[in-house]
């Protein structure tokens, strides 16, 4: 039975991409890929939809009332506190290590 070349060379292309990808996450080192909510550069516009909702269910769980005027990095820490309250959402990051989107409501 013949080889399929075509095969062969796209299951090598797959397998080198995905090797320099790795690379590149074994290249990113420290905590320098998180940041802090008070060095945000948007820091201080309002919270984004997806820390709101996700306040409004950790507030709901943690039995507190949620402020709806909080700012982007203040909506962050709010929602740290009421993760380690609730056990809600510990531990529990993108690839790299990186908090997800609705936490730091910065772009990744």
């Amino acid at each position: 039975m013949p080889i399929d070349n075509n095969i062969t060379n796209s299951q090598e292309q797959n397998f080198a991409t995905n090797q320099q990808a790795e690379d590149q996450n074994q290249n990113i080192q420290g905590d320098n890929t998180v940041k802090n909510p008070d060095d945000w550069t948007t820091g201080n516009e309002p919270m984004t939809g997806a820390q709101k909702s996700y306040l409004k269910t950790l507030s709901d769980e943690a039995g507190e009332d949620m402020n709806d005027n909080l700012t982007k990095a203040e909506a962050s820490k709010r929602i740290e506190d009421l993760q380690q309250k609730t056990g809600r959402g510990l531990n529990k990051s993108v690839a790299g290590g990186v908090p997800n989107q609705a936490n730091t409501g910065e772009a990744e």
